[in-house]
């Protein structure tokens, strides 16, 4: 069986099988048919997969016996679409039809398909797992539990003559040396920096970053409601920096005033509540016929018998040749048998 998604589709309104399908055929041709016929939707329906289950055909033998087929209306190879996004991927198809078809009812039939395709709904993607990996890590083994003798039999009952098992003694472990109070010890913010909203903290370390923005305690409390502003319209502390810092003049004279005047001329947009992202375009579901013989992917109009024209052109060529062949081998074979009969006894 092919993948999901890929390998033998049948068509419907099929005619019931009988013993006289695929008669008017030549003999290759009807026993890869009969084959074929008998294969479960969803068979693998390549080259290489049928020539490994009908032994007496090599590759080229079957790739030709299909390319007769689909000339003769039987089946239609197509690809399509499926997915959205990064995950969108081709599946490839072989439409078969016990019952020969002509051109207008396989044309007709795909474009049912497609239609069908593209009404359906797009297929639900898997969420991304966000289980957290295990305590050993995703590329390791977990521990397994080692087997006491406790646990190897629970079933039965204590032998009380059993001696009972010894173990080796272990040397103890060496005792780990104490931890420094000072690393146990819990981090205190400073008493500075305690109590104070993130806008205050932000306009307090301008300086520590560039001499020329310092800003005193009292400065930092008249701008910190400008700068909460900032923060309130959903921008980082690091946004919010990076614009206060950037492009600095050699000599700032009033850090104040310059912040001031900063704070005002660069807040950036209120954003609204409301979802701005664009709506996800519905995936286009395309179906594509490809030619038996070469692959070649084009609309069912442009791939008359399921062959595109070069391969068209070279099966007409082969037919033509084999015809004139056996038309030889009959002339040769009927001047013998004439010979034969004129010959004096």
């Amino acid at each position: 069986m092919a993948k999901p998604g890929y390998g033998k589709r049948s068509a419907p309104d099929q005619q019931a099988r009988t013993r006289h399908d695929f008669a008017l055929l030549p003999t290759r041709e009807r026993y890869v048919a009969g084959f074929v016929d008998h294969l479960p939707d969803g068979a693998a329906m390549s080259v290489k997969t049928l020539a490994k289950q009908l032994p007496l055909y090599g590759q080229q033998a079957i790739s030709t016996a299909l390319t007769a087929l689909s000339v003769a209306g039987h089946l239609r190879r197509v690809r399509c679409a499926v997915g959205m996004g990064d995950e969108t991927r081709w599946v490839f198809r072989t439409f078969w039809s016990r019952t020969a078809r002509d051109n207008e009812w396989w044309n007709t039939y795909l474009a049912t398909e497609k239609a069908t395709l593209a009404a359906a709904p797009a297929p639900a993607m898997s969420a991304p797992d966000m289980t957290p990996p295990p305590p050993w890590g995703r590329s390791e083994e977990p521990p397994q539990p080692q087997p006491t003798t406790e646990s190897l039999d629970t079933d039965r009952a204590p032998d009380p003559t059993a001696v009972p098992q010894q173990r080796t003694p272990t040397p103890a472990p060496e005792p780990e040396p104490a931890p420094d109070a000072a690393d146990t010890a819990p981090v205190k913010p400073h008493p500075s920096e305690a109590g104070r909203s993130p806008a205050y903290l932000a306009l307090a370390r301008l300086g520590r970053n560039d001499h020329r923005l310092a800003l005193s305690a009292d400065d930092c409390t008249t701008l910190e409601p400008q700068a909460a502003q900032w923060l309130a319209r959903g921008v980082s502390i690091d946004y919010l920096t990076h614009a206060l810092t950037a492009g600095l003049p050699a000599q700032v004279d009033s850090p104040l005033g310059f912040i001031r005047r900063r704070l005002t001329d660069k807040i950036p947009p209120q954003l609204t509540t409301e979802n701005t992202q664009p709506a996800t375009p519905a995936p286009t579901r395309r179906l594509l016929m490809e030619c038996t013989d070469c692959g070649r992917p084009g609309q069912p109009e442009a791939l008359p018998d399921g062959l595109c024209r070069p391969c068209r052109t070279t099966h007409t060529r082969n037919e033509e040749h084999t015809t004139h062949t056996a038309d030889i081998a009959h002339v040769k074979a009927h001047m013998n048998n004439l010979r034969d009969l004129l010959k004096p006894v």
